[in-house]
């Protein structure tokens, strides 16, 4: 076989310094009877695997962007340090999918320019630890790849299609006609698949633009937290600017029975209870009084940890107002969504405390007393439910489960993690006049999908984002007789740009090919 061009040969030899770490032309590497061995050919392999393998998790990493302030939280509770781990993620898949993008570039480069694929060791030990260093994600997750099933499938078949100019020269130049058959075979077989995916693809949002349902609406989750100071006045206020229909909290009461917002158990995170009560700051939020707790400051955390990175975007008169926050009581709070004509959703914490029917009839007290339209209050906690039905049966129920058969009462509203339902149980719910409210959604592309999918409303930390959507950000019309050839299409034009101005070197090695 001719030795590569001049031009080429050049360009070899910068781009094995990078990959193999030596100055070595293809001249030299025959002289010395060094070639791409088997061995070089499966670290290939694996460095393809790995790249592919990054893909993935960097798709799966921006899915779970959605729940990250709910890790973060977490963490936070753990250890008691405030870090924003989206970011940690993102730049570790950043970084590992750079490097394994550049080695697999220089690998194909190498390739047509007939070079020998030595790997060096480095390489294989960075590209190795970067493969098994990263953990795996929730696979509830993988329920969502129907979701973008059709832009995953056109970016499979654009990667397919740049791949065959560099397959094409390997099959050229490898003189193993038994490789040769497998690796066009393997090719041609996955090109096939990868044409006929769309007829088993389904997307919730592949439908006619007159079947869209209905825009979900938005219930803001602990207010606007985004905006302002979870489960505060301002939080109320802000929510109400985004059109959200319902202010979701949580409600605990303190020693001296007042009901208040609160969602953690312990005061640290959201409060300055370590500077003002010290020695009581690990206590649960119930063991103070509300005296107590209206000492704390309940908005100064919101700007020194900036939960969001919408805190650094907040004007100089929403930062004073943050600043100046306290914990509300379930009454201040009841006032405001009166005023603002919101519906309030919560939950009643700590579920396992000894008090707890206590706590049920007092913040049942608190309702009626408040003067608030019953109908205006959803009902979360499951425990003594019936006795919240006979007390106030004007109060509407949600329930954290899916419907059972044979139910004596049927299931009128359900509450669940956006996970836990597919599109066709959704489709399904809303046919049998069920509300079906899915937390916590902030990103547009899974509202967007939800949307689709018929949900009635999606509790949100990011309502100031999704309050702007007019339509799903995308939606794809359901005929087949446009969706199927599109792929293939893109595929083949792609090829033409692709191999136009080397038409002729293709053909030539083709007829080559066939000849021996």
């Amino acid at each position: 076989m001719a030795d590569p061009p001049g031009c080429c040969s050049a360009c070899a030899t910068c781009l094995l310094c990078p990959y193999s770490c030596q100055w070595i032309t293809a001249k030299k590497e025959k002289r010395k009877g060094l070639r791409t061995t088997k061995y070089d050919c499966s670290w290939f392999l694996f460095l393809f695997c790995v790249f592919l393998f990054t893909l993935v998790w960097l798709y799966f990493a921006i899915i779970i962007l959605n729940d990250f302030h709910n890790f973060n939280e977490f963490i936070y509770r753990q250890s008691k340090l405030w870090l924003d781990w989206s970011l940690v993620l993102l730049i570790a898949t950043a970084v590992l999918i750079s490097y394994s993008s550049v080695l697999l570039v220089l690998a194909l480069c190498l390739q047509l320019c007939g070079q020998p694929l030595k790997l060096h060791w480095v390489h294989k030990v960075r590209e190795g630890a970067g493969r098994w260093c990263q953990p795996w994600l929730p696979l509830h997750l993988q329920k969502l790849g129907p979701a973008t099933g059709p832009f995953l499938h056109i970016g499979a078949v654009g990667g397919m299609t740049l791949l065959a100019w560099p397959l094409a020269s390997f099959i050229y130049r490898t003189r193993h006609t038994g490789l040769r058959v497998f690796v066009l075979l393997v090719y041609c077989a996955a090109m096939i698949a990868l044409y006929l995916a769309p007829l088993g693809i389904t997307s919730p949002c592949i439908m006619e633009e007159n079947q869209l349902p209905p825009k979900p609406a938005l219930v803001g989750h602990r207010g606007a937290p985004m905006l302002a100071p979870e489960n505060t006045l301002m939080s109320v206020r802000k929510a109400v600017d985004c059109d959200v229909q319902v202010f979701e909290t949580d409600v605990m009461v303190s020693a001296d029975g007042v009901p208040f917002l609160m969602h953690d158990e312990e005061l640290t995170r959201t409060t300055n209870v370590q500077a003002v009560f010290p020695e009581r700051a690990a206590l649960n939020s119930t063991a103070f009084n509300w005296t107590d707790l209206q000492q704390l400051d309940a908005g100064t955390w919101f700007l020194e940890r900036r939960p969001f990175p919408t805190v650094q975007s907040l004007s100089p008169d929403d930062r004073q107002e943050a600043a100046e926050q306290r914990i509300p009581s379930l009454e201040q709070a009841l006032e405001e969504v009166k005023h603002s004509n919101l519906s309030i959703m919560f939950d009643l914490r700590p579920e396992n405390h000894s008090d707890y029917q206590n706590f049920v009839n007092v913040t049942l007290g608190v309702i009626l007393q408040s003067g608030i339209p019953l109908q205006q209050v959803l009902w979360l906690p499951d425990g003594f439910r019936e006795d919240v039905k006979q007390q106030a049966p004007g109060v509407q129920h949600i329930y954290g489960r899916k419907r059972v058969e044979n139910e004596k009462e049927p299931v009128l509203h359900v509450n669940l993690p956006y996970q836990d339902m597919s599109s066709e149980e959704i489709r399904q719910y809303r046919q049998d006049n069920i509300s079906v409210n899915l937390y916590v959604v902030n990103e547009p592309w899974l509202f967007s999908v939800l949307w689709c999918s018929g949900v009635s409303s999606v509790t949100t930390n990011a309502c100031q984002v999704l309050k702007e959507m007019k339509r799903p950000i995308w939606l794809l019309v359901s005929d087949p007789s446009i969706l199927h050839p599109v792929p293939g299409t893109c595929g083949s034009l792609s090829a033409a740009a692709l191999c136009k101005s080397e038409t002729d070197v293709l053909l030539t090695k083709i007829n080559s090919l066939m000849q021996e």
